[in-house]
């Protein structure tokens, strides 16, 4: 079997990882328990605060037995992600190329060292994955991990899922849960077959000399161009303290979740025009405005922060492992009072970028991983984790779910809230995805720097209604 090592960028981010500043995503699914208690299912074995669930051995299912609906999801989760060959790999790195990693088998691969249950007497599951989000994967077994909050009702339950960058993205995350769930094909939903190797006939390597050559500086081109818009792309300068992890931090996070109407996010969409995620961006950039009055901070000035936008360059029909990443630079105009000229400003932000295309400006920095050896990302990883404040300053991203009803040993997905991963000096991560005809939001906080993240989401729920209210 050939090797499959890591793209570029999947290796980029295994190598920008350290323990304080974990690189994996994260997604909560809150459930509600429709099934009836004592219908017999698999369930994990007892324990106190956190608990692996009763997986077995690799193939094998585990035992059926009596319980609550999340003992019950536990078990379906460590009996099921046994046949998912996306999350029995690992990753190794290899000899040659020097630098490279690759994904190989996980020969011993045990669900109870990925799903856990988790007992904890918060009500609001966000305040639980806090410190789940914190803690890095093992690197040393397939980098994903499942954890069942089971709170004091005994009728609702959460899903903590954490993946890494380098096993996928955000859109390749949904894939890989999904799977796990009721109804779905288990290997066909994360099918990640091998990159084939073209074969080499005689004398073909010299007849594709001149495109090689003439690809390779289209290739360079594009990595100056890119290199050059992030220069233009200015210092992070004016940007709010807030936003501003220090070098002291504790490397601790601090989880928020907040649910809107899909319905009135179109109420403004249709009345001051643009995209669902013009308004969904603009509303970050009025909250920050709204919760920066609120800690008493200064007016903000200046063209505003440097939200990056992550784009996704996945075909449709294409595998949904790794990552296939480019992104936007969009400035967050906080210093414009008015909320509906803070949303043209975003639209009109955002038409320029979408005409330049994703291939193009300081946000298409991830390209720029393709031009780098595996050795350069090895031994400059740390460095390029040290420098993500010279690139950025919050990180906006909007994960896209289908119009599908998730369900968990037929207990039904009521909120699914995306999570990302923080980057070095940054205080502050925010994703969002829509299900079931609501908008969730996802904060991820360094807990040192932003212990008040619950007033953001409020701020939020403030802007929306802002908005609404002008367009009425």
């Amino acid at each position: 079997m050939a090797t499959e090592h890591l793209s570029p960028l999947d290796l980029a981010f295994w190598r920008i990882e350290s323990a304080a500043h974990p690189m994996h995503l994260g997604a909560l699914a809150v459930f509600e328990a429709s099934v009836p208690l004592g219908s017999g299912a698999p369930e994990p074995a007892s324990g106190t605060a956190a608990e692996p669930a009763s997986g077995t051995a690799a193939g094998r299912p585990a035992e059926p037995a009596a319980g609550g609906p999340a003992e019950r999801a536990a078990g379906l989760l460590a009996a099921r992600c046994a046949a998912v060959p996306g999350l029995r790999r690992r990753i190794r790195d290899v000899l040659l190329p020097v630098g490279a990693a690759a994904w190989s088998p996980d020969p011993g691969f045990d669900p109870a060292r990925h799903v856990f249950l988790v007992r904890t007497d918060a009500a609001d599951p966000h305040t639980a994955a806090g410190p789940l989000m914190a803690r890095p994967l093992d690197r040393e077994l397939p980098p994903w991990e499942a954890h069942v909050l089971a709170g004091p009702d005994p009728e609702r339950f959460a899903v903590l899922f954490k993946f890494h960058h380098a096993l996928a993205d955000g859109m390749g995350a949904l894939a890989l849960a999904a799977s796990l769930f009721d109804g779905f094909d288990q290997e066909a939903a994360v099918r990640t077959p091998a990159r084939p190797v073209p074969e080499q006939r005689a004398g073909s390597a010299l007849r594709r000399l001149p495109g090689a050559l003439a690809a390779r500086v289209q290739d360079v081109g594009q990595a100056l161009e890119i290199g050059a818009a992030v220069a233009r792309s200015g210092l992070p300068l004016g940007v709010p303290a807030a936003l501003v992890a220090g070098s002291e931090s504790s490397g601790a996070r601090t989880v928020a979740g907040l649910a809107l109407d899909l319905d009135e996010v179109n109420l403004v969409r249709k009345g001051a025009g643009g995209t669902v995620n013009d308004v969904l961006i603009a509303l970050v950039a009025g909250a920050l405005r709204r919760w920066l009055a609120g800690r008493g901070e200064p007016e903000p000035h200046g063209p505003g922060p440097r939200a990056l936008i992550p784009v996704s360059r996945r075909g449709r029909s294409g595998s949904t492992a790794g990552n296939r990443l480019s992104g936007y630079l969009l400035r967050l105009p906080l210093a414009e009072a008015d909320p509906l000229r803070r949303l043209d400003s975003v639209r009109t932000g955002m038409d320029r970028n979408k005409d330049a295309g994703p291939a193009r400006g300081a946000g298409a920095v991830a390209l720029l991983a393709d031009h780098v050896h595996p050795l350069g990302h090895r031994l400059g990883g740390p460095l390029v984790a040290q420098a993500a404040r010279l690139l950025f300053d919050i990180l906006v991203t909007s994960v896209p779910l289908p119009g599908l009803t998730f369900t968990l040993g037929g207990s039904r997905v009521r909120e699914v809230y995306p999570l990302a991963p923080l980057a070095r000096g940054q205080s502050l991560a925010v994703a969002v995805s829509t299900y079931q005809g609501t908008v969730h939001y996802g904060l991820v906080g360094d807990a040192d720097a932003v212990p008040d993240l619950e007033a953001l989401t409020g701020a939020l729920r403030a802007e929306l209604d802002e908005l609404v209210r002008q367009v009425s």
